[in-house]
């Protein structure tokens, strides 16, 4: 009696066959199909409880040998997998085996060849071959990854800004006409590459995403060589690529912020809670640096390497916390997150507000560049409750109280002007330009991309960027450079009068810091013939301008509390000049 070929290999299969449960079923199937039915070749069979009994055996077996050397049962079962593989290959390629067996049963009749018998045999080379197409692709991605180009490494002289002394240095400060004010200095800024960049021409980019200056300004950096591609000049045309650093060295003029004082709620060894004044940002941002909370604390109360917890809108005062060490900064960042933090705003609205509202609409993003939300069933959820604490019938406004239980970007401020009552001077949000109600229940009147651009061309520059003539939103340049009046006076507008005396005793008079100058020193100014700000004289903006009826009066943890007291304008009989 000759064994067929086909039993053959599902008997040294079973033999050989890695100890995997669904492998033995799908084995012992095909076993029962080929070798338990009779035939020509095979006219007994094979019993197909002998082939579970042999497998169970070497199960048992197998699992005894492990107890004693893993490795080496493994690896001789491994070579004797292989030389199987070698041997049925080698089989597989004699063309003068023909041998035939018959499969048949009452339906149909069938003939295989040894390409049928060896079956099992391919599915395991096809997972081999699965497993090498797999180690290709991997392989693939990391010759991509180390072929990816590198990001620039800046020298140490060269490093991203950082709050250091040398970055305090740069310049120093004046008051002028109830304003803070900051001497031009030169600043390099440098970033690398985004991603939305990539593929796009250096001047496209600089033209659209950052609005400090013109497309032509920008281009005339590129060509004297102020703003380069990895400390290298290039033309304006040159296409961006990832990782690639760009850095533009300009002369920098700061907007001024309220003449003003930070008074310092609570500080130890491991926070420092400030009342921020209206009209200064939190951090460097946009045409703001030294006139910020961190530069003003390291420079004018020697706090420096503060870690950011949380943030307030630049118009908005109140609550601010820093920490002074690592751990507890991440620790309230984690408790605000989680919504540990219990939030308490006070504002002044336009008209009566009811005695009590909750608002939950969802608030969408409408543009990160210039920062403007709304309403929105697309946006996220949010939710903020209010509370009248006071109506004044002369003024027509009213004094609210606000619970934010989310912190979505401008949430009351959207949410007061959705419901209605805008905040009585917020510069963007109670404005026609969202349409003749002001935005009320999201009315606006007009899409989102042309609301963007309404946006843009009133507030572009500031609202208070006029010439002394008040002909435009937009600055204007003086052609010529060599004017010596221009050069000699201040760009920014004095008003006749002197400026007012500081009224406060801050911890610079006991750390030796210098105060700010009382009045512009023409000694510290200087000018860039190249710098088309130099050419401007701006008109100053009243100091009620740069301010907002908006107030982070109470933050309260798990177990701390910060409060400061009532803002003047929260005075319900308060009457605005």
């Amino acid at each position: 009696m000759t064994l067929c070929p086909a039993g053959g290999c599902v008997w040294i299969s079973i033999l050989f066959q890695p100890l995997d449960r669904c492998s033995l079923a799908h084995v012992l199937t095909r076993a029962y199909v080929v070798l338990q039915r009779p035939s020509k070749i095979c006219p007994t069979g094979f019993p197909f409880r002998i082939l579970y009994m042999v497998y169970q055996a070497r199960l048992w077996v197998q699992q005894l040998i492990n107890l004693l050397t893993n490795s080496h049962f493994a690896k001789t079962t491994k070579n004797m997998e292989n030389i199987l593989h070698h041997s049925v290959t080698q089989i597989h390629n004699k063309s003068h085996i023909g041998v035939q067996c018959s499969l048949s049963n009452d339906l149909e009749s069938s003939q295989c060849n040894p390409e049928n018998c060896l079956v099992i045999e391919k599915e395991e080379e096809y997972d081999k071959n699965s497993d090498v197409l797999e180690n290709k692709r991997k392989l693939q991605e990391y010759v991509e990854y180390r072929e990816k180009p590198k990001k620039f490494k800046l020298d140490p002289a060269q490093l991203r800004p950082g709050f250091t002394d040398e970055r305090f240095n740069e310049t120093s400060y004046y008051f002028d006409n109830g304003l803070r004010k900051v001497y031009p200095y030169y600043f390099t800024f440098t970033t690398y590459t985004k991603g939305r960049w990539v593929g796009k021409t250096l001047l496209e980019v600089f033209g659209k995403e950052f609005r400090a200056h013109t497309s032509d300004e920008y281009k005339h950096h590129i060509q004297k060589g102020s703003l380069t591609i990895n400390n290298e000049r290039v033309t304006p045309d040159y296409v961006l690529k990832h990782n690639d650093l760009l850095a533009n060295v300009v002369h920098r003029h700061e907007v001024p912020v309220v003449y003003g004082t930070i008074d310092i709620l609570h500080i130890d060894k491991d926070i420092v809670v400030v009342n921020k004044p209206a009209s200064i940002p939190v951090h460097p941002c946009g045409r703001y640096r030294h006139n910020t909370i961190i530069f003003l604390l390291a420079k004018e109360y020697n706090l420096k390497d503060l870690k950011t917890i949380h943030r307030l809108d630049r118009l908005t005062s109140g609550v601010l916390m820093f920490g002074r060490t690592q751990n507890l900064a991440r620790k309230l960042e984690a408790q605000i997150r989680e919504r540990e933090v219990s939030k308490q705003y006070v504002c002044r609205v336009e008209g009566k507000f009811p005695e009590s509202v909750e608002c939950e609409e969802p608030i969408e993003v409408v543009s990160y560049k210039i920062g403007v939300c709304k309403v929105s069933p697309k946006g996220k959820k949010c939710r903020t409750s209010f509370q009248l604490i006071g109506y004044n019938e002369k003024m027509n406004t009213s004094v609210v109280l606000c619970k934010p239980y989310s912190g979505r970007m401008h949430q009351i401020r959207v949410h007061l002007q959705y419901l209605g009552y805008p905040i009585k001077n917020d510069p963007l949000y109670n404005d026609i330009i969202f349409g003749p109600e002001k935005g009320r229940k999201g009315k606006f009147g007009k899409t989102d991309e042309q609301l963007v651009q309404d946006l843009i061309i009133a507030h572009n520059a500031e609202n208070w960027l006029k010439t002394d003539n008040n002909l435009s939103l937009l600055p204007k340049v003086v052609n010529d450079i060599n004017n010596t009046e221009l050069l000699e006076s201040p760009r920014l507008e004095t008003n006749t009068g002197h400026s007012p005396k500081p009224m406060f005793i801050n911890m610079t008079t006991q750390t030796g810091i210098d105060l700010p100058d009382m009045t512009y020193d023409k000694n510290k100014d200087s000018i860039d013939p190249y710098c088309q700000e130099c050419k401007i004289n701006y008109k100053d903006p009243q100091p009620k301008d740069l301010m907002m009826y908006l107030h982070a009066l109470k933050y309260s943890g798990p177990d701390w509390t910060y409060e400061t007291p009532m803002p003047v304008w929260a005075d319900v009989n308060w009457n605005e000049l």
